[in-house]
C-alpha cells in the first residue's frame, strides 16, 4: 500500500513537474513577441533617426532649417542640384575611397607581420603597449611632427603622403585586431611546419597567411572606414583640391557667416552611401572584426 501510494505520489509529482515544464515555454508568447518587436523598433529608431533627419534636412530650404522642424514643410530639390554644382562631390568620394583602400593595404602590410612576430615568435613583447599608447594620444599631438616630416619628404598635398599618414595611424588598431586573430590559429600547425624544415617566413606565407585572409579582410574594412572618416589630417595635409577627400569637401559648405546645412546634408548622404553599401555587403567580416577577442 505504501509502495502504491509512494508510486502514485511520485507519478503525481512528476506529472505536475512535466506540466509546469510543458507550460513554461509558451506561457507569455504574445508578450515576449511584443517586447522583442518593441525593443528592436526602439533600437532601430535610435540608430536610424539621425540618418532620417539628415535625409529630411537635404530637402529643406535655409529658412526651414532655421525653424528646426523635423520634416520639411515644402520639400525641394534645390540642395541636391546645387550641392553637386558647387562642389565636385563625386570626385571627393572617389578620392576618399582611393586613399582609404590604399592606406588599409599599407596598414595590413605593417600590422600583420608585427602581430605574427609578437604572437608566434615572441619578439617585442612590449610592442603592444607602445602601439596602444601611441593610438590613445590625441591626434593633434602628431600634427606638427607629421607636417614637417611630410614637407621634408616632399609628400605634402599628395596621395602618397595621405596614404602614408593613414596607413601608420591605423596600424595600432590593426595590430590589436590581428593579434587576436593570430592567437586563434592553432600553434600546432606552425610547429609541424618547423619540424618539416620550413622556416619562419615560409610558415607564415604558406601556412598561416591563407588562414588569416578572412580576418585580414575584416581588419582592412575597419582601417579603411577609420581613414575614410578622418578630418584633422586631411584638412592639414591636403590643401590641394585634387587631393582632398570627402570630409574636407563637406566643410566647404560652411562659410564665414552662413552654413548651408541642406547642401551639407546632401554631401553627407553622398559620403554615407558607398560606406553603407560596403558594410552591407561585407557585414559578416565587419562584425567579426569588431567582436574579435570578445568570445574565447
Amino acid at each position: 500500500m505504501m509502495q502504491v501510494g509512494s508510486s502514485f505520489a511520485g507519478n503525481s509529482g512528476r506529472g505536475e513537474r512535466d506540466g509546469r515544464l510543458s507550460r513554461k515555454p509558451g506561457r507569455w508568447p504574445a508578450w515576449r513577441y511584443a517586447f522583442r518587436v518593441g525593443a528592436l523598433s526602439v533600437a532601430l529608431g535610435f540608430f536610424f533617426l539621425p540618418i532620417v533627419f539628415l535625409f529630411s534636412t537635404s530637402f529643406k530650404s535655409p529658412d526651414q532649417v532655421l525653424l528646426g522642424t523635423f520634416f520639411p514643410a515644402e520639400p525641394g530639390l534645390d540642395n541636391w542640384t546645387k550641392a553637386f554644382e558647387i562642389v565636385d562631390l563625386t570626385g571627393y568620394v572617389w578620392r576618399s575611397l582611393l586613399i582609404s583602400v590604399a592606406s588599409a593595404i599599407l596598414t595590413l602590410l605593417i600590422a600583420v607581420p608585427a602581430a605574427y612576430a609578437v604572437v608566434r615568435l615572441q619578439v617585442g613583447a612590449a610592442l603592444g603597449s607602445i602601439t596602444l599608447g601611441s593610438y590613445i594620444a590625441p591626434p593633434v599631438v602628431a600634427l606638427l611632427p607629421l607636417f614637417f616630416l611630410l614637407r621634408k619628404l616632399e609628400l605634402l598635398n599628395s596621395f602618397p603622403g595621405m596614404i602614408l599618414v593613414y596607413g601608420l595611424m591605423n596600424a595600432p588598431v590593426a595590430y590589436w585586431l590581428m593579434r587576436g586573430f593570430i592567437k586563434e590559429v592553432p600553434r600546432a600547425l606552425d610547429e609541424a611546419a618547423w619540424i618539416d624544415g620550413a622556416g619562419y617566413l615560409k610558415t607564415f606565407l604558406v601556412i598561416d597567411l591563407p588562414l588569416l585572409v578572412p580576418s585580414m579582410i575584416s581588419t582592412a574594412l575597419i582601417a579603411g572606414i577609420l581613414a575614410y572618416n578622418e578630418f584633422l589630417f586631411a584638412s592639414a595635409f591636403a590643401q590641394n583640391p585634387s587631393v582632398r577627400g570627402l570630409t574636407v569637401g563637406i566643410s566647404l559648405f560652411q562659410g564665414e557667416r552662413l552654413v548651408n546645412f541642406g547642401q551639407m546634408a546632401v554631401a553627407s548622404i553622398a559620403g554615407i552611401v558607398p560606406i553603407y553599401l560596403i558594410a552591407l555587403l561585407m557585414q559578416n567580416r565587419l562584425v567579426g572584426g569588431l567582436t574579435a577577442g570578445a568570445v574565447k
